[in-house]
């Protein structure tokens, strides 16, 4: 077979002028001038412009289609219209020779390079037209060039990769598993792991002192916009002798750098802010803060002690105090309530402002006293030409209203910080909560090793016991999570047993790790930056589906290669399955 290309598309300039070259990729444009014709012919690394002046050649010409492939040979001449928006704008090849490769029909079910909206299911279904898409192209390369530089760096702080099993075990990680049937094994299944969490343990015992893998990872979770469902990757890491320090320092030394490699924008060096749990759901409604975001939510439920006002009586009372914010209309303020009602759930969004002489208007102004007024400008920073939003509710109700209040003003009000990455590690998670049924269940890893050890398991409240987990958050999204690991076989079984678990249990369903936490193992702590949240951030993208080559939709389709599909009844045979479609949950 010939060598189709030569050369590419970046690297032609004025110095080739005189030369014969050849080139290949696809017919971006088509542009018949009547005595000649052009086309500008993409490849992977830009576009160049060819001139066919031969009258047989335009003839053949005619019947061209956009997005074909083709192998164009001819002469670099200079462009005597210049294009400085191109690369190679500075030539143009009067072609002598053009072959088609590859043709494309004739309708194309999108435009490819423009910028109108296309349904997203559409683009998913010809993702590989979708991919030629110049900025999606630059986001697949550029996650490319992210996990090298994640290996590189890794290798470079002494780190070995080390790969482990993707046929792996049921275990209770906080989502639902995708289950594999075992046709040697009748009756029995395989999980796809949630996460390597047992193996990079185990690793430790084994006296791995520093591992490290860009990990597949499964979960049968709905997909949100920064959440790819069904599978995603992590730059999973583990190290043994360690410390919460320790995991800190090397996040800390990764982070920047992988950021600083790829984008221009600022991002915090150094010692990352942290932020205890409690204090960031406080703070920000949240425990995953976008620290771009200067508001802060504040308490208030003693000022309104006594308060005529019902929607305030028994309640917790939380307060968003915006600077310049009494700039804003009536209008304003009420699609604010709006938002918090139809959106956040909230019963409805008081509100009142602080003019430039100090006078209390709007919303609640009969309610807010000069006794209040004065508190919430001397203790609460509600200066003159301030806004105020009260959300009123149940504790744990009130903290997650006002987070989405306060991400929503943020937007609104264009107050995020631009070109920037702020990162915070939020710390001291709490080892239990309370679940929907009642009872006492794990708050976040239950590999954890607690605060205080075995005596805070034997004589604190559980709900009141803080666990060695964290997680980094960058710009308002988790992108990593981790843990000081709980070695000790006599802990992780009490640990289990206030989460409802007996020592059968953790035997049965953590037989390998309790086994071999009988053999002297190290202490150990790690984490998990998320790798395709990681790009996402860096492309500045919206979407974690652009930064993924072939993604799922939002009902965890693959609509390119139409998975999930149905399979024969043989295969079912096969591994031992029937399928009930009459089962009801």
């Amino acid at each position: 077979m010939n060598e189709y290309r030569t050369y590419s598309c970046e690297e032609l300039r004025k110095e080739n002028i005189g030369q014969d070259v050849k080139l290949a990729g696809w017919i971006q444009k088509i542009r018949n001038l009547g005595g000649m014709i052009f086309i500008d012919l993409r490849d992977e690394d830009g576009i160049t412009q060819i001139v066919i002046n031969d009258e047989k050649m335009q003839e053949i010409a005619k019947e061209y289609t956009t997005e074909s492939c083709i192998s164009v040979e001819g002469k670099v001449v200079e462009r005597t219209s210049k294009n400085r928006k191109m690369s190679t704008g500075d030539i143009e090849i009067v072609a002598s020779k053009i072959e088609v490769l590859g043709k494309c029909k004739n309708i194309l079910p999108f435009e490819i390079n423009t910028e109108q909206d296309v349904r997203e299911d559409l683009r998913l279904e010809y993702r590989f037209l979708d991919l030629r898409n110049e900025k999606l192209h630059k986001s697949i390369l550029l996650r490319s060039k992210v996990l090298k530089a994640l290996r590189d760096k890794m290798d470079e702080m002494g780190f070995n990769e080390i790969q482990t099993p993707i046929l792996a075990n049921s275990s209770p990680e906080g989502a639902r598993d995708y289950l594999v049937p075992s046709r040697l094994n009748p009756g029995e299944f395989y999980a796809l792991p949630q996460a390597p969490q047992q193996f990079k343990q185990l690793l430790m015992v084994s006296g791995f002192n520093k591992y490290f893998q860009i990990a597949p990872c499964f979960r049968d979770e709905d997909p949100r916009a920064d959440r790819a469902p069904g599978e995603f990757y992590q730059l999973d890491f583990e190290m043994a002798f360690a410390t919460q320090e320790d995991v800190f320092n090397v996040i800390e030394e990764l982070v920047p750098h992988i950021f600083k490699k790829f984008t221009n924008w600022k991002i915090d060096e150094g010692h990352f802010l942290r932020i205890p749990y409690r204090e960031a759901m406080e703070k920000y409604g949240i425990d995953k803060p976008d620290l771009r975001n200067p508001l802060i939510i504040q308490d208030v439920t003693k000022l309104f002690e006594g308060t005529e006002f019902n929607a305030f009586k028994d309640k917790t009372v939380k307060v968003i105090v915006v600077p310049n914010g009494a700039e804003q209309g009536r209008k304003f303020f009420d699609k604010m309530t709006e938002f918090a009602v139809e959106e956040c759930g909230a019963k409805g969004l008081a509100w009142t402002k602080i003019d430039n002489e100090g006078l209390v208007q709007g919303g609640i102004v009969k309610f807010i006293t000069d006794e209040i007024k004065e508190k919430l400008q001397n203790e609460y920073g509600a200066e003159n030409n301030s806004s105020m939003f009260f959300i009123a509710d149940e504790f744990k109700t009130a903290q997650k209203i006002a987070g989405l209040v306060r991400i929503e003003l943020g937007n609104k009000l264009d107050l995020i910080e631009k070109g920037v990455y702020k990162c915070c590690f939020i710390v001291d998670f709490p080892m239990y909560e309370l679940s929907d049924e009642g009872t006492i269940d794990f708050n976040h890893n239950p590999f954890s090793m607690p605060q205080g050890g075995m005596e805070a398991l034997e004589n604190k409240d559980p709900l009141e016991i803080l666990a060695y987990q964290y997680d980094l958050v960058v710009n308002g999204y988790e992108m990593a999570s981790g843990a000081v690991r709980n070695h000790n076989p006599e802990i992780m079984v009490k640990a289990f047993e206030i989460a409802g678990y007996n020592e059968q249990d953790v035997k049965t369903r953590f037989g390998a790790l309790y086994n071999a936490f009988q053999y002297g193992t190290p202490p150990h702590a790690g984490a998990a930056p998320g790798v395709d949240r990681m790009i996402m951030l860096i492309a500045d993208s919206q979407n974690i589906r652009e930064v993924i080559a072939f993604p799922k939709n939002k009902r965890a389709r693959d609509l390119l290669m139409r998975a999930p599909s149905k399979v024969d009844e043989k295969q079912l045979k096969d591994v031992h399955i029937k399928i009930d479609l009459n089962t009801k949950e």
